[in-house]
């Protein structure tokens, strides 16, 4: 069976709220097997809550998210972790007080019997890790603890990762060695939905895109399309 337009995560009329805040409002957007699809917009605009209500973090109180032909609207997050899917949040998200191997460890709770091999292949992408296995979260460096971030979530077997802002606070080399990860995970059939602040970099990695405003969609289209397109360059590019 030919996967390769599969439509993996559809997020249909999403409506999501925190309080009296109407943070989404009717959002759509999908992902197709194998492709970097990134959400772009200033702070505030709902990137992080359109992940989040994928997840399960935050319960939307209207619309779908269908993962795989199967509606996972607002299951927990434990179920829909193991269903495929594992968000990478802004600000790394490790356990600063364990130890690196700890923390993959925690990565792998739910698929303990393949965590041995799933190891041997985190190690093998990240080598640094393996050196530090040993060493507590908190005392690596910004680039570290986003590499075993990443790291942490492949230990989870997912389908498909999401990727918050993974830049923040990162010196420019780090930034391009751990977009070169994210190219390579995608090489090797993961799909990954991608919020990230440097919007030239983030669509030079993407297939897709879609520019949020407000809780809204308001633009969508091909990464070429949209690094042409005027308004982007004038709102996020500086040209």
């Amino acid at each position: 069976m030919n996967r390769q337009n599969e439509t993996i995560l559809k997020v249909d009329d999403v409506y999501l709220s925190y309080g009296h805040v109407e943070a989404l409002k009717g959002v759509s957007l999908e992902v197709k097997r194998g492709e970097i699809v990134v959400l772009v917009g200033a702070n505030g605009a709902g990137k992080t809550s359109i992940m989040e209500s994928i997840l399960g973090v935050y319960q939307s109180r209207k619309g779908t998210v269908t993962f795989k032909d199967k509606n996972v609207t607002n299951l927990s997050a434990d179920k829909i972790v193991r269903k495929g899917i594992y968000l990478v949040p802004e600000g790394r998200g490790v356990f600063a007080s364990m130890t690196v191997i700890d923390n993959l460890l925690l990565g792998a709770h739910h698929n303990l019997k393949n965590a041995k091999a799933k190891l041997t292949y985190v190690y093998d992408l990240f080598p640094i890790l393996s050196e530090r296995r040993n060493q507590i979260a908190g005392t690596l460096s910004g680039g570290e603890r986003q590499m075993l971030a990443i790291a942490r979530a492949l230990m989870s077997n997912p389908e498909m990762i999401m990727v918050d802002e993974p830049s923040i606070g990162l010196a420019p080399k780090i930034v391009s060695d751990i977009f070169k990860i994210l190219k390579e995970l995608n090489k090797e059939g993961y799909s990954i939905l991608l919020s990230e602040q440097n919007v030239y970099k983030a669509l030079k990695l993407s297939h897709r895109g879609y520019v949020l405003e407000t809780g809204k969609v308001v633009l969508t289209g091909t990464s070429e399309e949209l690094l042409i397109n005027p308004e982007i360059r004038k709102a996020y590019l500086g040209a």
